[in-house]
């Protein structure tokens, strides 16, 4: 059985057959599905659907692209959910600085990327953290709020292997998805082949980032298993080994999962 460490089920690309598919994901292989909430409403619904399907649970947290959304009244409101039973992590939050380079904003990102991961060390959970064009200060602000401390996740990892052992000293999982099985993703498969097998979960970011060779659809979790291959040939270990360790990676991170 697959652990899909990060979906969001909550997006509308899903409303014409969302109950159809999640129905369906057992039978298939997928045991257990952490949504997460990357706005206000999505993070509104990812508690919705943790209550409507065993298997879901979920993760809340404001993206930095959405940080419009934040205000005190939504971090108390983040505050009080986050303590439901299956909410299992503050994600997604982070730095991304592709779409907008004005220094204002990324003050601003860096601002709610601390306080969130602020909360997390308060309630005790750990982090899906989202970081784009942003290594140098992603990295220096988890060390600078010694985010050794809290623990999580660099979800749709995309930098170095030097960086990605940089996190994994400080207790952090590398997140590696449909990209890996790209032909230019070297970096990436870099990074598979050579962290140890136990840092690394497995995710889609669906309905985004399908992997080949379904690259360009809309994804889900039912092609995890293209993500496990990729990764298991890139270090030559059997496919069932990826899926197995990986997901005990993830329940020992996401420790309200039962």
């Amino acid at each position: 059985m697959i652990f899909e460490s990060h979906a969001h089920y909550d997006d509308r690309k899903f409303d014409s057959d969302r109950d159809e598919l999640l129905s369906s994901m057992q039978d298939q292989g997928i045991e257990t599905i952490i949504n997460v909430g990357s706005d206000l409403k999505g993070a509104r619904k990812t508690v919705a659907l943790t209550e409507e399907y065993d298997f879901i649970y979920g993760a809340i947290g404001i993206h930095p692209s959405d940080i419009g959304d934040l205000n005190e009244e939504v971090y108390k409101w983040m505050q009080e959910t986050s303590r439901l039973p299956k909410i299992t992590a503050i994600g997604e939050i982070g730095l991304d600085y592709y779409w907008d380079k004005d220094e204002e904003v990324k003050r601003s990102q860096r601002y709610w990327f601390c306080r969130q991961m602020e909360l997390a060390r308060e309630e005790g959970l750990p982090v899906i953290i989202h970081s784009r064009d942003a290594a140098e200060d992603t990295l220096k602000l988890v060390k600078g709020i010694h985010g050794e401390e809290i623990g999580g996740v660099i979800h749709c990892f995309s930098y170095s292997l030097e960086m990605a052992e940089e996190y994994i000293r400080m207790g952090y999982y590398i997140g590696i998805g449909g990209v890996v099985t790209y032909k230019n993703a070297k970096k990436l498969k870099e990074v598979a082949a050579q962290i140890p097998l136990d840092r690394i979960l497995l995710e889609t970011d669906c309905p985004y980032l399908a992997p080949e060779p379904e690259r360009g659809k809309r994804n889900s979790s039912l092609n995890l298993p293209y993500v496990a291959q990729e990764i298991a040939e890139l270090r030559g270990i059997p496919q069932k080994e990826v899926e197995t360790v990986t997901r005990e990676n993830a329940r020992r991170l996401f420790r309200k999962v039962k």
